[in-house]
């Protein structure tokens, strides 16, 4: 069977609904969203951001409209746009966007924009809509935390592909190690497993929802892996040493992270040591991951794990992070995030060691928080065997 990526319309009557009760909550009649990210959830609409204005205006009550430049109007109808399209002509333009939409809607005595828009779109829209209140609000971002069953179904399918991307890693490297070939280096394998995930994609799914990173990820060797968000490079990876592979995709928008640790060779003492710490961390962490425990006490019991192997001074960051249309989006599984966990809730558990000069170790798993417990929804395999290549 075919997968379809598309959400149904049903979905964005439901997100609307979310939205519009935590507008009633703050006080505000309606919404510009700007950020790329609340635009698709809301309508649909997926687009590359760059510096003219793609926004939503969500009233209390009524259809949502979609302004777009005039050169995304049909992209925006190819992709059935679940909202009134409305255009204008170019950007900066004769007038600016946002005097666009004020002259297409009744403008309400008090609005608000996400905290995320820029100072200079919030004083356009001051300037367009002079006679309106103008505040931050966060009724999107909350109502995002929590995901819908048609996106957990999205987000399971990018976990599946995940873990592929990993296997053909794995594969690649295998082969070399077997054949007695030359090891790849870090860009070949991130190349080789992206392409993998691509076809994979395409050759499964319809609808496929084109986003800046479809399938993508970080890959290092040795030492270079003790630097946590190091770009690929061109260095070879080697046997006795780790290499690390970060990967993730998106189906329908909706991201998954799926990253493992793995040794060229028999693992050595130290290799074997690092290792298991982290092993016991992520799967503390992830055990952690309930309704009614906060962010930070659920960091806390996965670290503390790491600072009782004694490898403290070897943490370079938190636990792990939300994941939803953002590869990296609120939660935060950290120190100072008070936010209480609640089913629907996707993040990733991902504690990590770095040892520079030797190498990093981090496996991570995309979590789903539900009433019974957490459920992983990548599962490569994550004991120390599993990973000797």
């Amino acid at each position: 069977m075919t997968f379809t990526q598309r959400l149904p319309a049903a979905f964005y009557d439901a997100a609307i609904e979310r939205v519009r009760a935590e507008m009633t909550a703050d006080g505000v009649v309606a919404l510009v969203l700007d950020d790329p990210l609340d635009v698709a959830y809301l309508t649909g609409f997926h687009h590359f951001p760059n510096e003219r204005p793609v926004a939503c205006w969500l009233p209390l009550t009524g259809d949502p409209v979609l302004l777009v430049p005039d050169l995304e109007r049909e992209y925006a109808a190819d992709q059935r746009a679940r909202a009134e399209i409305l255009a204008y002509p170019e950007f900066p333009g004769v007038r600016s966007p946002f005097a666009v939409l004020a002259g297409h809607v009744r403008a309400p005595d008090a609005a608000a924009y996400a905290p995320s828009t820029s100072v200079a779109r919030a004083a356009a829209l001051a300037e367009a809509f002079p006679a309106t209140r103008w505040s931050a609000s966060g009724a999107v971002g909350r109502v995002r935390l929590r995901k819908l069953p048609e996106e957990v179904a999205l987000h399971e399918e990018a976990a599946r592909i995940a873990d592929e991307m990993l296997a053909a890693g794995v594969e690649l490297v295998r082969s070399a190690v077997e054949s007695g070939d030359e090891l790849p280096t870090e860009t070949e394998l991130a190349s080789h497993v992206i392409a993998h995930g691509s076809r994979l994609m395409y050759a499964r799914h319809q609808d496929v929802v084109v986003v800046p990173m479809l399938t993508g990820g970080l890959v290092y060797g040795g030492p270079n892996s003790a630097q946590p968000h190091r770009l690929p490079g061109g260095d070879r990876l080697r046997a006795g040493e780790t290499f690390m592979l970060s990967l993730g995709c998106a189906v329908g928008g909706r991201f998954v992270e799926s990253e493992r640790t793995f040794v060229i060779g028999e693992p050595t003492a130290r290799q074997a040591r690092y290792y298991a710490a982290v092993r016991e961390a992520q799967q503390a962490g992830t055990e952690a991951l309930v309704p009614g425990i906060t962010c930070e006490e659920a960091n806390r019991r996965c670290l503390a794990v790491i600072e009782e192997a004694g490898l403290g001074e070897h943490i370079r960051h938190r636990q792990g992070h939300g994941i939803g249309l953002g590869f990296h989006e609120p939660p935060w599984l950290s120190d100072g995030d008070a936010t209480v966990l609640a089913p629907g809730m996707i993040l990733s558990s991902e504690p990590g060691v770095y040892v520079p000069g030797h190498a990093g170790y981090r496996i991570s798993d995309t979590v789903l928080v539900t009433e019974s417990g957490p459920r992983r929804l990548t599962a490569y395999p994550r004991e120390l065997t599993d990973v000797v290549i």
